[in-house]
């Protein structure tokens, strides 16, 4: 590892951080182009570091890149989506009685270490840490599922909608309501109460396209 690593890590960081948020705030449309140089201009960094964040918001959807000829924001397709938020509640309600019958204290614990992480990324993090956290929560949850294929199913499927950083966060009040959610999550499966831990995730997972 070289010692400037470090430095260019946090500026490509930066920088999508700083794209992802002006597309949750509408200032690029979905369907808008953007330029590398307009970009270059706009939050005064350089080409690589751009480049390197269009590369990871394109990994996570926010953007979409057209071979020779560039990037533009992800243009939602509103019943495909629809109609994979119910293809995740199927998935991860079918998993609530696994989860429930596996989730040892200590993986309770490890859990709500996560939503913790969370509710702190609210206060003081980035977009992009937030949607790490959150991810990281639901994986953990749903990695206490006794089939492992249905964890690979629901990670394929969120990666085929546009991601959260565009749309489910738009405010501050959604993004704290997730992290209600989560404690929710967390109590209902301290009590092992499966039916009301399928209640908070169907919820969970189709206020984004309700609100």
């Amino acid at each position: 590892m070289t010692g400037t690593e470090p430095r260019s890590k946090k500026a490509w960081m930066t920088v999508a951080d700083l794209i992802a948020r002006d597309v949750r705030a509408g200032t690029f449309a979905p369907g808008t182009w953007l330029k590398q140089i307009d970009l270059e201009h706009r939050y005064r960094f350089g080409r690589p570091d751009v480049r390197r964040a269009l590369d990871y918001l394109a990994q996570k959807r926010l953007v979409q890149h057209v071979p020779n000829r560039g990037y533009h924001v992800v243009l939602p397709d509103s019943d495909q989506t629809a109609h994979i938020l119910e293809l995740r509640v199927i998935l991860e309600t079918a998993a609530v009685d696994s989860i429930v019958a596996h989730a040892t204290p200590e993986a309770i614990r490890g859990i709500e270490a996560l939503a913790r992480k969370f509710d702190e990324l609210i206060l003081h993090g980035t977009v992009l840490e937030q949607y790490e956290a959150n991810l990281a929560f639901h994986h953990e949850l749903l990695s206490l599922c006794s089939n492992p294929e249905l964890l690979t199913l629901v990670t394929d499927l969120r990666s085929r909608t546009s991601s959260a950083l565009a749309g489910q966060w738009s405010t501050r009040a959604r993004v704290e309501q997730s992290s209600r959610e989560h404690h929710q999550m967390i109590k209902a499966l301290d009590a092992r109460d499966a039916q009301q831990l399928k209640d908070i995730i169907t919820r969970h997972i189709r206020q984004p396209k309700e609100r």
